[in-house]
């Protein structure tokens, strides 16, 4: 299946306030019960073991509603891992009332080098074209001590129809225009190896997770992988 770059509507807010909030709580259901949630509590988790940290700052970078990372903090609090997060998106609209917000742009990042452990993602990766991955990739291990995680859509064909038959589900009409372009855009795990594999990256894993989500894994410098990063409490 041949990648489709597209504009989708969200990205311009192309919709009234109502219909961009319903497709901000399409997008929340589908991180909650598709592989969102899961696959970045997982990189987090692993992150955890290899430092032997047990406490992280986190930015998360096109953060709409903020939803998926405070849905992994509660998720992670269970198991002794605790998250300090920071929201940064491009529209102060889609952040809400959240706290620790920021709005600024993902591929400049507005703080000085070495501001959080780590820096991370949710669906943003697959809007960006291969040279702008690497402008971001490159901004956010400058931003991070430890590691940079990507949680992105896999591309593939049932993929793709499985996105235009939740057009019956969408509560709103952007998301059934954005769910199956993000899919025709979103990169194959190789693709992704493949750019990630030039972003100077001390090290990257690549994560296969549920229902066609992957998950990649930048670690900053070799320190960090093998838990010899300052201590942090």
């Amino acid at each position: 299946m041949k990648r489709i770059p597209s504009r989708e509507l969200l990205d311009d807010d192309a919709g009234t306030p109502a219909e961009v909030a319903d497709s901000l709580a399409d997008i929340r259901f589908l991180n909650h019960y598709f592989g969102g949630v899961p696959t970045t509590r997982r990189m987090i988790e692993r992150v955890a073991r290899s430092t032997g940290r047990c406490s992280f700052s986190m930015l998360e970078v096109a953060a709409g509603s903020g939803d998926l990372p405070h849905s992994v903090r509660n998720a992670l609090l269970p198991k002794g891992i605790r998250l300090e997060i920071t929201l940064l998106d491009r529209c102060s609209s889609h952040l809400g009332n959240s706290e620790n917000k920021v709005v600024g742009d993902a591929l400049a990042l507005p703080f000085p080098g070495g501001s959080f452990d780590l820096i991370s993602c949710c669906l943003f990766v697959h809007h960006l074209a291969s040279a702008e991955v690497n402008i971001f990739v490159k901004e956010a291990l400058r931003c991070s001590r430890v590691a940079v995680l990507i949680n992105d859509l896999v591309r593939h064909p049932v993929h793709f129809a499985a996105a235009c038959a939740g057009r019956l589900i969408y509560r709103s009409r952007i998301t059934r225009n954005d769910a199956p372009a993000s899919v025709r855009q979103a990169y194959t795990a190789g693709e992704m190896r493949g750019m990630l594999q030039q972003s100077g990256a001390a090290r990257t894993e690549i994560m296969r997770s549920y229902f066609y989500r992957m998950g990649a894994i930048l670690w900053n410098s070799p320190a960090s992988m093998n838990g010899r990063t300052r201590p942090h409490v």
